[in-house]
């Protein structure tokens, strides 16, 4: 399967450069090959040609129907992946479909009621015609009947002149035939008399007019029968429907043709009843009728067409054809016979009929009609021009927001729309923009964090080499610190400095505030205490080496000198304090814990500025606070510190520490001196580290979810 699947994929692409997609692309694909393949061996004639050929019509029947889905598809996901394609067919579906559906229905019934009108007109013309003669054969009977009642045995009748109106000469083939009792009567003149006297029917009585099939005719036919003196005189008037008569009919109306399914008298062999009749719209054009079954045009061996069809006197003056049956009798049985009437006409003849008493009245209305509709159009042209331009709008924004987030997407953040409207979609172009400078100031703020958490990170890794490495002990003496900065950086500080194998210093210190200047203020700090630390070693090695020499009277003084100088704590405090005054702004200060501790003589001297007293945890668990000292360090200048001095003994425990050990807080207050102070003698006996981290986990427990509030910083130092 995978091998066909890649030769498909390579065919594919010599003819179409996107893959197949679905089932469906794929099989109407290979069978348009295959109907292209098919339909050259279709040229082949004979059978063999026959046959491909029905192959390639089967292939193509499957052809559409694959391709059905994949134009749907192609519609939705082509065509109308572009909102402006989805407003327009919006724009049809909503506004054209129903206009077209409305002028559609509109035409159908305009069409219908033309086709009424104008076989109600044929119908009236008809009438009409059967009105006159029927007066006129009324006037020959209410004669022939006084005639023979003046003279009963007269045997032939003169006729009076027709008189006002149509004369017998405008009837083309009228007869007439009078009887008296059932008797034919001679008319004179002989002309107008019917050869072949019509039978007087039995269900006649009294008058009668209108169209009747007679002998394989239709007739327009009207009869009287007037009773005097116990006789009774019939006279029966006929005018044949032939094509004179009927071009008569249709003057100024169009054409007519008169339908009937029998025989018409040129014609020798009868035809099946019409049994029924039909109109059928659903081709275009005229509807198209039928007469049982057949078209009017193979019905017209059947009817009697007069009428002609003028030219068009505009562009939509078309033909109008309709179909109505027409009323018609046997006139041997009473019984109806079906006859059909079909009328083609045009709409200005209509019109000119419906207003044929009153012209200037229909000219006026007619102009009326015409700029009524003018004026619909213009409607309609400038809604259509409404509707492209606010396609245009809407489409537009569309557009430029789409463009709009490609460039964004694509790192153009100085991208931006211009915006030229006032409504919601400006509006929306507007958010747009303010969004894509928010996005820009956004992105500018974040690379600006990352530049600073890349700084703070050096910054970190900076103080963290400034804090002791390694293990720090000496043979007496156990040593451990540890700092956890609230922040990145730490404004915490302590450190060990050792003096030979028996000497140690301990610093411990905490700067105001937090961050980045808390541990600037740290690091130069921690800088000054090294550096005295240093210069007063360099000192004391330079005074012993004085006394070694004969031309140094006073090195003795010098090494005492130095000695009170860099061992008394008190002394470097004052030192910082003046440094630390005169080069920091005058709202920064530290406190700080300094001691020194002489491994041979166990003697701890300290003096503490402004530092949380440190504890001395005895070995029969009395506790020492260490706050011999002073103020703070670096907030007022010229100011001295006192010492103090202890002596360790084995187990003695010295606990420094910050004011972030003791001052985190949760619902049942600070964590406090004692607690610190039962965790460390809980664990005295464990390892330094141990005790740390037991410290540390305590106060996790007790902040809890809280962020750290303040560094934290411990320093433990054991007697050994």
């Amino acid at each position: 399967m995978k091998p066909f699947r890649k030769f498909e994929a390579a065919v594919f692409r010599r003819f179409h450069r996107d893959p197949p997609q679905g089932f469906f692309h794929r099989a109407a694909f290979w069978l348009l090959i295959g109907y292209f393949v098919l339909s050259i061996p279709g040229w082949i004639p004979g059978q063999t040609g026959g046959i491909f050929r029905g192959l390639a019509q089967l292939d193509f029947f499957f052809l559409i129907i694959c391709c059905i889905p994949v134009l749907w598809r192609f519609i939705f996901t082509q065509l109308l992946w572009k909102v402006r394609n989805r407003l327009i067919v919006t724009y049809v579906l909503m506004g054209l479909t129903p206009v077209v559906l409305f002028v559609t229905l509109a035409l159908i019934l305009l069409y219908a009621f033309s086709g009424q009108f104008a076989i109600f007109a044929a119908n009236g013309v008809v009438g009409d015609e059967l009105a006159h003669i029927a007066s006129i054969n009324g006037s020959f009977a209410m004669h022939v009947a006084h005639v023979l009642d003046q003279n009963p045995h007269l045997r032939a009748v003169a006729l009076p002149e027709i008189g006002a109106g149509p004369s017998a000469e405008e009837y083309t083939g009228l007869s007439i035939a009078a009887f008296e009792d059932g008797h034919p009567i001679a008319l004179s003149p002989a002309s107008i008399q019917s050869a072949t006297p019509p039978v007087i029917p039995a269900w006649l009585h009294g008058s009668f007019h209108g169209i009747v099939l007679d002998r394989g005719q239709l007739w327009l036919r009207a009869a009287d029968q007037q009773t005097f003196d116990g006789h009774t005189t019939t006279v029966i008037s006929s005018v044949p429907l032939e094509k004179e008569n009927v071009d008569a009919i249709a003057s100024e109306l169009g054409t007519v043709s008169i339908f009937t399914a029998i025989d018409l008298p040129q014609e020798q062999q009868p035809q099946r009843p019409v049994t029924h009749f039909q109109v059928n719209t659903s081709k275009p054009g005229p509807p198209h009728m039928a007469i049982n079954g057949q078209s009017v045009d193979e019905a017209g061996r059947h009817a009697i067409t007069g009428g002609t069809l003028p030219g068009p006197t505009h562009f939509y003056d078309m033909p109008v054809s309709f179909l109505a049956p027409l009323a018609t009798i046997d006139w041997t049985t009473d019984q109806p016979v079906e006859v059909y009437t079909s009328v083609t006409s045009r709409p200005s003849l209509l019109y000119k009929r419906l207003f044929i008493t009153s012209l200037n009245v229909a000219t006026a209305i007619r102009s009326i009609i015409i700029a009524i509709a003018i004026f619909f159009g213009i409607v309609e042209l400038l809604a259509f021009l409404a509707a492209i331009r606010l396609n245009r709008t809407i489409t537009r924004s569309v557009h430029d927001l789409y463009e709009a987030t490609l460039a964004i997407d694509s790192g153009n953040l100085t991208h931006r729309i211009q915006v030229r409207r006032r409504d919601q979609l400006g509006s929306l172009s507007r958010s747009f923009n303010t969004m894509a400078a928010s996005l820009e100031r956004l992105l500018a703020e974040q690379r600006e964090k990352q530049r600073l958490q890349n700084e703070l990170a050096i910054a970190h890794e900076v103080q963290a080499n400034l804090f002791p490495h390694g293990q720090v002990d000496l043979p007496m003496l156990e040593l451990h610190g540890v700092c956890l900065p609230a922040r990145t950086v730490s404004g915490d500080y302590y450190d060990f400095l050792l003096f030979g194998q028996t000497g140690l210093g301990i610093a411990l210190g905490d700067i105001s505030g937090k961050g980045i200047s808390a541990a600037l203020l740290m690091a130069t700090l921690h800088s000054a205490v090294r550096a005295y630390r240093f210069a007063g070693e360099e000192l004391v090695t330079e005074g012993v080496a004085a006394l070694a020499s004969p031309r140094t009277r006073h090195a003795g003084e010098q090494e005492v000198e130095c000695a009170e100088l860099f061992e008394e704590p008190a002394r470097i405090l004052a030192l910082l304090n003046r440094h630390l005054y005169r080069s920091t702004q005058p709202e920064k200060y530290a406190t700080l814990f300094l001691a020194h501790y002489d491994g041979l003589s166990r003697r701890l001297v300290y003096s503490n500025g402004g530092h949380l007293p440190p504890f001395l945890l005895r070995a029969n668990d009395t506790v020492t606070r260490l706050d011999r000292g002073g103020a703070v360090v670096g907030l007022l200048d010229e100011l001295s510190w006192e010492q103090g001095t202890e002596r360790l003994g084995t187990g003695d425990i010295l606990i420094a520490y910050s004011d972030g050990c003791t001052e985190p807080e949760n619902d049942f207050g600070e964590f406090g001196e004692e607690r610190l102070l039962e965790v460390v003698r809980a664990h005295r006996h464990l390892p330094l580290e141990t005790i740390s981290e037991q410290v540390m986990q305590n106060l996790r427990s007790w902040i809890g979810d809280q962020e750290q509030p303040d560094d934290i910083t411990l320093v433990l130092a054991r007697q050994r």
